[in-house]
């Protein structure tokens, strides 16, 4: 097990302790409003100050993170549910029509920011955490249809796919049965990697008002919220900032971490 793998898994571990904890107690109401006690610093009562209505910010960062795991989550769970089929596919039809329509699809999403692409959808569809996991999750499928399709097509020439083809499987009974499995450690890495951007995209969607609406707390909202009085109560920037930013760190050391354990010749280099 890798450094990477360790503290990634630790800093990953206490974002999703907290969203956890969040569900059954924090430290005050997310959406209690006490106007005589906004703008504080941290104290021994608010642990990370208080915002411009005087809500409790460790309050707002645990339930936002709550909001920010699912909408990545979800999100995630519909690039991988609908681009590894679709990669399978293609790389089992590898250079038919199918094929091709499926890849210039992808290239079609590819050609916009993921991000442009997310602020387009939700502004259609209106602003919203349902529509933010539409949007990031549709900007997943191409990914997971590229990265699912190039691993396949260097397996479909693999002695155990030819013997496959010689006792009668068909297509859709191989890429089941032998290319998918050979291919889980790979989409494992990858989902992980897509989680932290997700993450990163419904912050960017909640900054500009298109992700999770009030009174639900969001990440990205809060930072909104703080930019116009970052000159004299700088940890209302600070706090979500630094959220995102040791939530995305983990996430990705996690990844890095994953794909050094989980590649066989890695680990062989290793013992």
């Amino acid at each position: 097990m890798t450094r990477n793998l360790i503290l990634g898994a630790v800093l990953s571990s206490l974002v999703l302790l907290a969203a956890a904890v969040s569900f059954l107690w924090t430290p005050f109401d997310h959406s209690a409003m006490n106007i005589p006690a906004k703008l504080q610093t941290p104290n021994a009562q608010h642990w990370l100050g208080t915002d411009h209505f005087g809500r409790d910010l460790m309050s707002m960062i645990m339930v936002g993170a709550r909001t920010s795991i699912a909408v990545a989550l979800v999100a995630v769970g519909i690039g991988m549910g609908a681009g590894v089929p679709l990669g399978l596919t293609a790389a089992a039809r590898k250079g038919s029509w199918l094929d091709e329509m499926i890849m210039r699809g992808n290239d079609l999403v590819f050609a916009f920011p993921s991000l442009v692409i997310a602020i387009l959808i939700t502004a259609v569809l209106g602003a919203g955490a349902i529509n933010a996991i539409i949007a990031i999750g549709i900007f997943n499928i191409p990914v997971f249809a590229r990265i699912t399709r190039g691993a396949a097509l260097s397996l479909w020439e693999r002695e155990f796919i030819l013997a496959a083809r010689v006792a009668g499987k068909n297509a859709a009974r191989i890429s089941a049965e032998h290319i998918l499995p050979n291919v889980t450690n790979l989409l494992i890495v990858q989902g992980t990697i897509q989680f932290s951007l997700g993450i990163l995209a419904e912050a960017g969607l909640s900054y500009v008002g298109l992700g999770a609406q009030p009174p639900t707390p969001s990440w990205g909202r809060m930072l909104a919220d703080a930019q116009t009085m970052v000159s004299f109560a700088p940890h209302l920037a600070l706090v979500p900032g630094t959220a995102i930013i040791l939530t995305v760190l983990g996430l990705n050391l996690l990844g890095d971490g994953l794909r050094d354990w989980l590649d066989p010749k890695l680990r062989m280099a290793r013992t």
